[in-house]
């Protein structure tokens, strides 16, 4: 995941602040450039982080539900003048249960 992550930010001017998992859920915290909606990030990283992971794992395809390696859900928010960067870092690390929560990958935030 980390890996695929990686190519993503070289192609589409993404930084991934952090990437982490609990049971079932994995979190992202990415900085982009502003010309990019959160929706459009959130549908550049599903697609090919699915599409990437049933071509090195192609067996995972076979155990999901429909074959669908992510949901249509997700949550999305923005730092800005209302909330801040360590607001929204503290609510991804709060998903789930602490003992659960695996960081695969931690960077700090840099100007594009």
């Amino acid at each position: 995941m980390k890996d695929v992550c990686q190519d993503i930010a070289l192609r589409y001017q993404m930084h991934f602040l952090e990437i982490g998992t609990d049971n079932d859920h994995v979190h992202f915290l990415i900085q982009s450039v502003p010309t990019y909606a959160p929706t459009k990030i959130a549908r550049i990283v599903k697609s090919i982080t699915a599409r990437e992971i049933f071509a090195r794992v192609p067996e995972v395809k076979k155990q999901l539900w429909g074959g669908e390696f992510w949901t249509d859900d997700h949550y999305i928010s923005t730092v800005g003048r209302n909330r801040s960067e360590s607001a929204v870092t503290e609510y991804v690390k709060n998903q789930g249960i602490e003992r659960e929560y695996v960081r695969l990958h931690q960077e700090q935030p840099t100007l594009f």
